[in-house]
């Protein structure tokens, strides 16, 4: 049963307006499943976006944010919890112990690193929650043809490649969460 979903995005827009509207999309959709949002805490970009919307249709959002990012990303405070940690592995450590799942919209390093971790601690068995990639537009085709030629490779195997479920667009996470309602 899915009661939190973690979300890892862009604390920018990014340049093309679907990006933004699918993060408004998905704040919708959680508030609307009654799945409560972590996040990373900041009031910038699809995070603030992800948020606010989830927000003003009803939902729980837990922002998390570590000292250093508080004035830099400029913390959200008016959000349901909002938790301040010394570092981003604290940050990361929490986010991961309060979600039920993982999802993925567009982003840079930071979004990337925090998939990948949370991939990484499946391969490793320290959890078993899905990890759901929400490929809008296309955004994460050649990172995905990236993987699958990791896989051929014989560096990634092919079991941890299946963890990251990939989807097109925010409405199709709707069968991967809480299926057997």
């Amino acid at each position: 049963m899915i009661r939190n979903a973690a979300v890892f995005c862009a604390s920018s827009n990014g340049v093309n307006p679907v990006y933004l509207e699918a993060a408004v999309e998905l704040g919708l959709i959680l508030a609307q499943q009654n799945i409560g949002l972590i996040y990373g805490g900041a009031n910038v970009g699809l995070m603030k976006a992800v948020a606010e919307s989830s927000l003003l249709h009803g939902g729980r959002v837990v922002g998390i944010i570590p000292e250093v990012l508080v004035d830099l990303e400029i913390a959200h405070r008016g959000l349901t919890e909002l938790h301040i940690t010394t570092n981003m592995h604290t940050r990361k450590a929490m986010m991961g112990e309060l979600a039920d799942a993982f999802l993925v919209l567009p982003g840079g390093f930071g979004t990337f690193e925090e998939m990948f971790e949370v991939l990484t601690w499946q391969t490793l068995r320290l959890h078993q929650k899905p990890t759901i990639l929400i490929n809008i537009n296309g955004f994460y085709d050649k990172l995905l043809d990236f993987l699958d030629h990791c896989v051929t490779e014989g560096v990634l195997k092919p079991h941890a490649r299946e963890n990251l479920q990939v989807v097109p667009s925010v409405s199709a996470i709707l069968g991967l969460l809480n299926p057997e309602e």
